[in-house]
């Protein structure tokens, strides 16, 4: 890669936190850097390092765009290999246009004896088709894979290429679980804090990590010192999911990650988000068990409950977390709560096809519903 294109590449980026500069180019991260020295977790280390929400933006008369990438996808032996692709999705001056799907890329096989286990793939050469008579200038993104890391190569196009300018929206950072990083949508337009910003006309930067919604001291440090203009968080389903934490430590941390917030926003509107429908965790704890060959999963708790210390449930979480809004409402009039129930409740069961993971329908669904909320209306006002 020339230095060249390592500046336009890095300066076109959307949607990512930081880069790792490889000898052969750049991968976009979703934290920065310095966590990696204080992450013990392969599964943590690699949903972070997922696209899930990041793009290319750039302002080009091009009637196609040609990326060289090199794509690392998760191995899950229950999808079919037919449907292990990373989709690359475009939209020309916000509308959706061309997808362009590529298969042979590295992949990463977890949960194995030993180890995880690194399958070598190969390059590849994504060509977005934008069409057009290549003589106006349109403003066109790029959107990566949020099933995969990408390692940017190269970008070529049949006009020159410039980063986009920002149109002055305002910037969303969220938060959340497997149900924000959205690895089950069709396309990366499909995830649903993608698809609200579209609706809403935010600027987003999505920190929804598969499974590692755990209240993450670097997390809020990276959101501390983001330039957003809006803030939210969406959790509890990962902590009753792993049973990670028990009341007596959840109520703290949630205050703790506020806290941190705080001291870098302390004005910036906050909305907290309580755990979407799932009837294997409203009122039984963790953890959750995965089938290795098959995928299906269950609520288990494997442990006999202490009725000095109960362990977390998704019925018990929504309270806390609607209680300690509540508690620092009156000192603190940016924060807001969302009943996650508002976006995916009991009559969208049809929708929850692993009882846990929305659909892609299901994630359209949570898009929808989000944007219309009167609690989300009040959020943004309060940023002007």
């Amino acid at each position: 890669m020339t230095p060249d294109t390592r500046a336009l590449l890095r300066a076109s980026l959307r949607g990512a936190v930081d880069v790792d500069v490889t000898s052969t180019g750049i991968v976009p991260l979703r934290l920065p850097l310095s966590a990696r020295t204080q992450i013990d977790s392969d599964w943590m280390r690699i949903a972070s390092e997922q696209a899930s929400g990041v793009r290319l933006e750039f302002s080009t008369a091009a009637t196609w765009i040609e990326l060289v990438v090199e794509t690392t996808g998760l191995y899950l032996p229950w999808v079919p290999e037919h449907v292990r692709w990373a989709v690359f999705a475009s939209t020309i001056d916000g509308r959706p246009a061309a997808d362009a799907r590529v298969t042979g890329g590295s992949e990463l096989h977890l949960g194995e004896p030993g180890g995880p286990r690194f399958v070598q793939g190969h390059p590849a050469a994504v060509r977005i088709e934008l069409g057009g008579d290549g003589r106006k200038e349109r403003r066109v993104a790029v959107w990566l894979p949020q099933t995969d890391t990408v390692e940017l190569r190269d970008v070529r196009a049949d006009r020159p290429l410039a980063p986009a300018e920002t149109h002055g929206e305002l910037r969303w950072w969220h938060h959340g679980s497997s149900i924000s990083h959205c690895i089950e949508a069709e396309s990366p337009l499909g995830v649903w804090p993608v698809a609200a910003a579209d609706q809403l006309e935010l600027d987003v930067t999505n920190l929804g990590f598969a499974a590692n919604a755990h209240l993450d001291p670097f997390t809020a440090r990276a959101m501390r010192d983001s330039a957003a203009d809006l803030l939210s968080l969406k959790m509890g389903i990962n902590i009753v999911g792993g049973d990670t934490m028990k009341h007596r430590t959840f109520t703290p941390a949630l205050h703790g990650f506020l806290d941190t917030l705080r001291e870098g926003k302390p004005a910036t509107p906050i909305l907290v988000i309580s755990p979407i429908f799932c009837p294997m965790h409203e009122d039984t704890p963790g953890p959750t068990v995965t089938d290795p060959v098959t995928g299906e999963r269950r609520g288990t708790s494997v442990t006999e409950p202490n009725p000095f210390e109960p362990p977390l449930t998704l019925r018990s979480v929504r309270k806390i977390l609607r209680d300690v809004v509540a508690s620092r409402s009156a000192d603190d009039p940016a924060l807001f709560y969302l009943d996650g129930l508002d976006l995916f409740g009991p009559d969208d069961v049809d929708e929850l096809p692993d009882g846990l993971h929305p659909s892609a329908a299901g994630y359209l669904r949570m898009a929808d519903r989000f944007a219309a909320s009167p609690v989300v209306s009040a959020w943004m006002a309060a940023s002007r």
